[in-house]
């Protein structure tokens, strides 16, 4: 789990990274007529066409979207709660948009996002396999017991 972890946070910048070279290239042209015809002006206002990550409704990315408790349990469900949310995300796209230069990348982030929930989905598998107990919810363990299971890429328990 060391490695993957550290691949699919890396991987999951770069899918910010792509989706800004979208928006960019979507935006860099428009007249503004275009910017204030398509709702885009309070934007255009405090960022001209410059790439600030914000939500559709217009909350700007933050570390509050990151979640983490410490426990390996609860931190995988989350994490594979927001590979829905993303692929959910690039779904409400998809039917948006007609334009192939969008389409494909989007269909690629797509299929990545539903990736990463299958190995998430087998990580969580691997940790409550390992657990003496069958009731994982009555203690953290990442604190109260020490997962036994080797990582596979560093051979480390």
């Amino acid at each position: 789990m060391c490695n993957f972890d550290n691949d699919t946070g890396t991987e999951e910048l770069a899918h910010l990274e792509m989706v800004a070279a979208i928006v960019h290239q979507l935006t860099r042209n428009l007249s503004m007529e275009e910017i204030e015809k398509s709702g885009f002006a309070p934007y255009y206002v405090d960022h001209t066409v410059g790439i600030w990550p914000q939500a559709a409704g217009g909350i700007p990315f933050n570390a509050c979207e990151f979640q983490s408790k410490g426990d390996p349990i609860t931190d995988l469900f989350e994490d594979m709660a927001a590979e829905q949310k993303a692929r959910t995300t690039y779904d409400n796209i998809l039917r948006l948009i007609d334009d192939p230069d969008v389409i494909e990348p989007i269909k690629f982030l797509r299929m990545r996002e539903i990736v990463h929930f299958q190995r998430f989905g087998e990580v969580l598998r691997a940790v409550q396999e390992d657990l003496d107990s069958k009731n994982f919810y009555a203690f953290n363990p990442g604190f109260d017991m020490p997962c036994m299971a080797t990582c596979k890429d560093c051979n480390r328990k």
